[in-house]
């Protein structure tokens, strides 16, 4: 059977959490494929916020098993804060949740070398979110990294304490300020990997063979958004690994030909979380409006997002590069009351009208051209029925379906699991 994947469009924080959640029912397994606790993925239900941050975002539905795939990177002490979370909220992860063994392990150096390497660069810095994310996926790709398989093996402490011992030579290198009590870290380390080792470990490719060979739905859950991955994004201020569909393949071993759905997520505006050119960016009360109403503030990290108009030219380009076939559009409610929306539709690039996304977009070298299109009053968050949505957000959604040429399937109107439409 195909595997789904459901994935950001944007800089990530377009909603992928509560989609997850709403679609879990459909689908025997939850499958995260990529990033680390550097995602936020946000839940409302019941009258109650939860963020997860590792887990994957079918943990609450008891019929579902959720799996942290080979892509993804775990921080013990973060992961085990987030099983606290869950064990207050009587949620029995221990018989559905597992994790590949092939996944890898970001130590408390591995933080440390984050803040050493963004201290280090001063106003050029990306905009890490200091989890330690970026060191930990270079040592994959430079073959020291520790993995969770390896926590079954004698000799794993072993393999710690020379990583350990070569991450802290590498903050020495820095030359930068930063203080430190590795002990104390590596108490809540080791006490945190013994509530790892008690979770089950698998084969993790072999256990998503098997399921599609006997029939079992699947969804691939992303994290960040397609516009932060390593090779497709506004580098350097991307994230450390593939947000986009092809990540999937890599990070839980499916076969690209295993493939079925790619939903898109995307917000009915933009937002951005750190540095980076963004094209669309307002700065003025317009943008304000959109963070206050929207609460635009980071999951994980609680910085202020940055805001602006929908960017038409990087949505196309996001879903020509994961070939979504079915797109899903959050925060309509948010949008309530403009009486202008504006849909970056082109950019001016070095003197040229262009439609497709250049290599740069600093705003040197690109001005967004805008569409206008009238705005609606109507208060969203209580409506459930596609037919009772306002005359203008139906212009607004047909326009950007003819454009994607592809149908977007589900609006959502606030950020319970209840305020979903589906379309």
């Amino acid at each position: 059977m195909a595997v789904d994947l459901l994935l950001g469009l944007q800089w990530g924080d377009e909603g992928k959490g509560k989609i997850v959640d709403v679609l879990t029912s459909k689908y025997n397994i939850i499958a995260r494929f990529q990033g680390g606790p550097n995602a936020g993925h946000t839940l409302v239900f019941n009258g109650k916020k939860h963020v997860l941050h590792t887990i994957p975002s079918g943990i609450f539905h008891d019929e579902a098993t959720n799996l942290v795939g080979n892509g993804v990177v775990i921080d013990p002490v973060i992961f085990k804060k987030e099983l606290d979370k869950l064990e207050e909220q009587d949620v029995d992860y221990r018989k559905s949740l597992l994790i590949s063994r092939k996944a890898h392990i970001i130590l408390p150096t591995h933080r440390l070398l984050d803040a050493a390497s963004e201290t280090a660069k001063g106003k050029a810095k990306i905009g890490s979110t200091l989890k330690g994310i970026g060191p930990t996926y270079m040592d994959k790709t430079g073959r020291n990294g520790l993995r969770v398989g390896d926590l079954e093996l004698n000799t794993w402490k072993d393999k710690y304490r020379a990583l350990a011992d070569k991450h802290e030579s590498m903050i020495d290198f820095y030359n930068v300020d930063i203080q430190y009590d590795l002990k104390e870290l590596e108490t809540d380390f080791f006490e945190a990997v013994k509530v790892l080792k008690s979770l089950k470990f698998i084969d993790s490719e072999e256990y998503i063979y098997q399921a599609q060979k006997s029939g079992q739905s699947i969804l691939a859950e992303g994290a960040q958004g397609s516009l932060l991955d390593i090779d497709f994004g506004t580098y350097p201020f991307v994230t450390s690994s593939n947000t986009t569909a092809a990540g999937a393949c890599t990070g839980l071993g499916v076969a690209p030909n295993k493939i079925g759905e790619v939903f898109g997520i995307f917000k009915a505006y933009t937002t951005r979380v750190g540095s980076g050119p963004f094209p669309t960016e307002l700065f003025d009360i317009d943008g304000e409006t959109m963070a206050k109403v929207g609460h635009e503030f980071g999951a994980t990290t609680g910085r202020p997002r940055r805001c602006g108009w929908l960017d038409l030219v990087a949505l196309k380009y996001a879903c020509q590069v994961n070939g979504v076939t079915q797109l899903m559009m959050m925060k309509a409610d948010v949008l309530s009351g403009f009486k202008t929306l504006k849909v970056a539709t082109g950019y001016k690039y070095k003197g040229e009208t262009i439609t497709h996304l250049p290599y740069n977009i600093e705003p040197e070298n690109v001005e967004p051209i805008y569409s206008d299109f009238k705005g609606w009053s109507e208060d969203l968050t209580e409506m459930s029925e596609a037919s009772t949505l306002p005359s203008e957000l139906n212009d607004y959604i047909d326009f950007l379906e003819k454009e994607l040429e592809i149908p977007i399937t589900i609006v959502s109107v606030g950020p319970d699991r209840k305020q979903t439409i589906f379309r």
